[in-house]
């Protein structure tokens, strides 16, 4: 059993969050080089070799330079396993983001020097927040002309609703940044611009001329008086209070030069927490249990453009997953086995024979898995928390080539499987409705649509106010509520009722007239 329990210990899985253009890939790729997964960063362009991050696999992103799905990477970092799951910072995704936030233990949020928290980075936080998700701040770009550190620590304690302690200080920023001072670790970390290289440490007393000598004495005088505000304005930092997430450890950098990236990854491997409880409806999951439960968090199609496959992300709560072993598979009440699970460095895969609690796994999906499902050793378990929201941006859509009816169904059926969008069908026509939370994600299916599944749909507007569900204890209350609403019921993938609100007003109405029927915006309830 000691086993387990090492392998639990030594594992840190968790998702890095931000605004679009914080640097978020950026520092994840910057992560997989501290731990020997890539050679040269995605971030070197000249104009012999042009390659694109490493965690950005999907066609429509490469073209781009957004990350639209959720991309999850592990790697060996001084004794620790390391799962990261790099999540997209555009609004248009966030679904996908909230749900990657069920499967992860900590958050580093990457916020920018110079823009300070954004809208998205406020939202992202505040499910972190629900779940007390602990959070480590990373400040990126430094070497860009940008705000004040304290004046950033203020902003991130009040949007942020969290108390921040600084364990890095920055000396200088813009074109004079001369690095950190590692407070954490007591040493100076001087910065020479460099994407490929590691900086330079030295290890020196605050109070020496060693420091004068090294940054020159204006700016050890500063760093010195700097410290010691932040020390006197900040209390000591806890690593309890970090875990029970009332404290955000806040480090300085730019991931682009490699800077500040190697600090943020040694301490984060000392604090970060291993493998937590996760709540199931029957019961709370231990990862020490010595039976394996895991569920599924993400789906995704066509990760090998060549075999037309889906794959479904498993996050893995506790016991041990051993290939070939058959697991039950609770909505669909039967033994499932799987020959080839694999983890992910971005593309590149390999197979597994075994994964701990804490490990993301993947698994090849023919069609039977949705976002959600549980998979055990027989105990029956439904993990919960992996809402879909409801959307705000409706289109019908409709088939542009008639001799690819069937293609077009098989890929509007996966990508929903996927959570990519929301599926309703209209009672009263019987026509297809998609649901999204932005305007890109209509662009992002059309385009896979046609290149992955050779189907090609055509979008027509609908202007609808909100999709929410209905139910009630009054079966002849819903059935006269369905009768009045007919034009505006649907139903979605799992059959149930949704009411298609065309005006905030119509909504207000509806729920002032008919007292007995529940209305639902999340698709858990």
């Amino acid at each position: 059993m000691s086993n387990i329990q090492e392998e639990i210990g030594r594992r840190r899985t968790f998702a890095i969050i931000s605004h679009p253009d914080a640097g978020k890939t950026t520092l994840t790729e910057k992560l997989l080089l501290f731990g020997g997964q890539i050679q040269v960063a995605g971030a070197v362009k000249s104009n012999k070799i042009k390659k694109t991050a490493t965690s950005d696999w999907m066609e429509i992103e490469k073209q781009r330079g957004i990350s639209v799905t959720t991309s999850v990477m592990e790697f060996d970092y001084e004794g620790y396993k390391i799962n990261i799951l790099d999540t997209p910072g555009h609004q248009d995704f966030a679904e996908d983001t909230f749900r990657t936030l069920t499967a992860v233990d900590s958050v580093i949020i990457v916020v920018d020097s110079a823009k300070g928290v954004e809208t998205q980075t406020r939202k992202l936080m505040s499910v972190c927040r629900m779940r007390n998700t602990p959070v480590i701040v990373y400040v990126n770009k430094m070497d860009r002309e940008g705000r004040d550190p304290f004046e950033l620590l203020d902003e991130l304690e009040s949007e942020l609703q969290i108390a921040v302690r600084p364990l890095s200080w920055p000396i200088d920023q813009g074109a004079r940044f001369k690095g950190v001072y590692n407070i954490y670790e007591q040493k100076l970390d001087l910065f020479t611009p460099n994407k490929q290289r590691v900086t330079e440490k030295v290890e020196v007393d605050i109070d020496s001329e060693e420091l004068d000598r090294n940054i020159g004495e204006d700016l050890a005088l500063k760093l010195r008086t700097d410290l010691e505000l932040v020390e006197g304005v900040y209390p000591e930092f806890n690593v309890q209070d970090y875990l029970d997430a009332k404290v955000a450890p806040v480090f300085f950098g730019s991931a682009l030069n490699n800077f500040g990236v190697q600090e943020l990854l040694d301490c984060f491997v000392k604090i970060a927490p291993s493998p937590r409880p996760v709540q199931a409806l029957e019961r709370v999951v231990n990862p020490e249990d010595s039976k394996f439960t895991g569920f599924i968090f993400k789906i995704t199609a066509n990760i090998d453009p060549n075999h037309r496959s889906c794959v479904a992300f498993c996050k893995i709560c506790s016991g041990k997953f051993v290939r070939n072993t058959p697991y039950r598979h609770i909505r669909l009440g039967k033994e499932l086995r799987f020959s080839s699970p694999t983890q992910f460095m971005a593309q590149r895969k390999s197979t597994i024979e075994e994964a701990y609690p804490g490990d993301i796994i993947g698994l090849p999906d023919t069609g039977n898995f949705k976002i959600g499902d549980t998979l055990t050793e027989g105990e029956i378990l439904h993990f919960k928390g992996l809402p879909s929201f409801s959307p705000e941006m409706f289109k019908y859509i409709e088939n542009a080539d008639p001799m690819k009816t069937k293609q077009l169904a098989k890929g509007i059926d996966q990508l929903m499987g996927e959570g990519v969008a929301q599926l309703f069908v209209n009672q009263h026509n019987g026509r297809k409705l998609i649901g999204t939370v932005g305007q890109l994600q209509f662009e992002v299916i059309q385009y896979r649509l046609e290149n992955e599944y050779n189907a090609k749909c055509r979008w027509e507007p609908v202007s609808l106010y909100k999709a929410c569900w209905v139910e009630s204890d009054d079966p002849a209350e819903l059935e006269a509520f369905k009768k009045r609403k007919y034009q505006y019921m649907a139903k979605d993938i799992e059959g149930r009722d949704v009411f298609l609100a065309d005006s905030g007003y119509v909504l207000q109405m509806a729920q002032n007239d008919f007292k007995s029927i529940r209305f639902h915006f999340t698709s858990e309830f």
